[in-house]
C-alpha cells in the first residue's frame, strides 16, 4: 500500500491556478478515503481535503471555495484543482490515504494517515 506520487506543482502568480495530481499505483483510492495536506516552512502540515470512497469531499476553511478534487479512477489519480491562489498557499502539498473508507472527524490529522507521496512544491508569487 501506498505508492503515491505527487506532480503538477510549480510557480505561479497570485489569482493563477494549479492543478496537482497524485498517482496510486497500488490502486487504493477507489476504495479508501485519500486526502491532501500541505506543510509550509516552519509550519504544521495541514489537511487541506478529504474524499472518501463515495466521493463526499470535506475541506479545510482554508481552501473552500477555491480548491476543488476530483478523481480519475480508472488511471488511480486524484486531483487536486487550486484556483485564486494566494501568496500563503506556498508549500509542500502532499497526497496521503490509509486503510479506511471514510474521512471522519480527524481527517485533518496527519496522524490519521500511514502512506504519504513525496510531495510537490506550489509556490506561489505577488
Amino acid at each position: 500500500q501506498g505508492g503515491l506520487v505527487e506532480s503538477g506543482g510549480g510557480s505561479v502568480q497570485a489569482g493563477g491556478s494549479l492543478r496537482l495530481s497524485c498517482l496510486d499505483s497500488d490502486y487504493t483510492s477507489e476504495r479508501y478515503a485519500m486526502a491532501w495536506f500541505r506543510q509550509a516552512p516552519g509550519k504544521k502540515r495541514e489537511g487541506i481535503v478529504c474524499v472518501d470512497r463515495d466521493g463526499d469531499t470535506v475541506f479545510a476553511d482554508s481552501v473552500k471555495g477555491r480548491f476543488s478534487i476530483s478523481q480519475d479512477v480508472p488511471n488511480h489519480t486524484l486531483y487536486l484543482q487550486m484556483n485564486s491562489l494566494k501568496l500563503d498557499d506556498t508549500a509542500t502539498y502532499y497526497c496521503a490515504t490509509d486503510l479506511r473508507f471514510w474521512c471522519g472527524g480527524g481527517w485533518s490529522s496527519e496522524r490519521a494517515y500511514n502512506y504519504w507521496g513525496q510531495g510537490t512544491q506550489v509556490t506561489v508569487s505577488s
